[in-house]
């Protein structure tokens, strides 16, 4: 595998349990130190799709490369080259913090210093006491430090923040971003769109097994879906919206129509939830944006 190979490399990929499809073709790269952002609704195919890049579940057909080799046939060797921090785990609870990371780190060739890895993860306090014994939150941050405790060149993230505070969460984009800092690359998926912006260099977005779109993190969706949102309640009470290039001509117009400011007036440029969301509502439509134009509300 050459440094300029993609990291993971899918084409055409399929998984169907018997006339069910999981996963309906989807093709992507991810590069190398790239911080990819895979992200769709639950029953999406995102999780199938993973698991079959881990080596956990194998495909029905297509073309899948992670770090040159086929996963179904990774050996031992391949798999100490991967971090995998899974929605939820079984480790022991009987044992404390440091000592589960003690023994994980026995498994790798070139491991993270322990101590590092707990403080990274904001465990210090917590180092010498039993899994069995923390929160959900705290046994979260144990997950994560499994992951990343074997210095991986790719990190699965699956959720990793699920039961995080405001201020853990913070804490470990920092870390992520550290990892990225050390050419880690790192396949995310998460619910938080606001993760996925701050984190990710690209992301794809799946539905319904497809992937619908893909992209740099600023590009997802396109220009169209980029178009700042102009949101007011109008004279009978209906909340009313559109998207225009000139958000300031659209209120003044509306303020003209209406004899004043409308109520509940809004001007929003679209994050990446907005984005998000509107892509996945459009494609269970069958639709595009979902969003009348400027010209049409005012016509």
């Amino acid at each position: 595998m050459n440094s300029s190979d993609p990291v993971v490399r899918v084409r055409d990929l399929h998984k169907t349990y018997g006339a069910a499809k999981a996963v309906a073709g989807i093709s992507f790269d991810i590069l190398p130190g790239e911080t990819f952002a895979l992200l769709g609704p639950n029953g999406a195919g995102k999780s199938t799709t993973i698991e079959i890049l881990e080596g956990y579940r194998n495909r029905t057909s297509g073309d899948v490369s992670v770090l040159g080799v086929d996963p179904e046939r990774g050996g031992l060797d391949w798999k100490a080259r991967l971090g995998i921090v899974l929605q939820s785990t079984g480790e022991s609870g009987l044992v404390t913090v440091e000592e589960q990371l003690t023994h994980f780190a026995g498994f790798y060739p070139k491991p993270r210093s322990v101590g590092e890895v707990i403080e990274a993860v904001g465990l210090q306090k917590q180092a010498k006491t039993r899994i069995g014994k923390l929160s959900g939150g705290q046994r979260r941050r144990v997950d994560v430090a499994l992951g990343i405790i074997g210095r991986p060149e790719l990190l699965f993230l699956d959720e990793p923040t699920t039961g995080f505070d405001p201020e853990a969460r913070r804490s470990f984009w920092d870390l992520v971003h550290q990892l990225k800092s050390e050419e880690t690359t790192i396949l995310l998926t998460t619910h938080y769109l606001d993760e996925a912006a701050q984190l990710g260099d690209r992301a794809g977005v799946i539905a319904d097994g497809r992937l619908i779109d893909i992209g740099a993190i600023d590009e997802i969706g396109g220009a169209d879906a980029r178009v700042p949102l102009v949101r007011w309640r109008d004279a009978s009470g209906q909340l009313s919206e559109t998207r225009t290039e000139r958000p300031a001509r659209v209120v003044a117009e509306l303020a003209a129509q209406l004899g004043g400011e409308p109520a509940d007036l809004e001007v929003i440029r679209p994050s990446l939830e907005d984005v998000y969301l509107d892509l996945v509502r459009g494609t269970a439509a069958g639709t595009g944006t979902g969003f009348n134009t400027a010209e049409e509300v005012l016509a």
